[in-house]
């Protein structure tokens, strides 16, 4: 079946509709996915670098604590 023909069967069976919703939620899943692992990506890094400056003495460990708490979300 070629795209010409394709495009003409969702154009003309109504088709057109549940294909858009579909579309729409699978873009929506990709995009909250992808926001997802970036902030976990983010978090990840802000724990090394409180770790490292803990590592280093100039932080202390109840500094890094106040810090790692500070940013908590109640919901997550």
């Amino acid at each position: 079946m070629e795209w010409s023909q394709v495009l003409d069967k969702v154009l003309r069976d109504d088709v057109l509709i549940p294909v858009i919703i579909a579309g729409s939620v699978v873009l929506i899943v990709l995009f909250r996915s992808v926001v997802s692992m970036v902030s976990s990506v983010a978090r990840e890094r802000t724990r090394r670098e409180i770790a490292a400056y803990i590592a280093e003495g100039s932080m202390t460990p109840e500094q890094g604590e106040r810090l790692m708490k500070a940013g908590k979300n109640e919901n997550s």
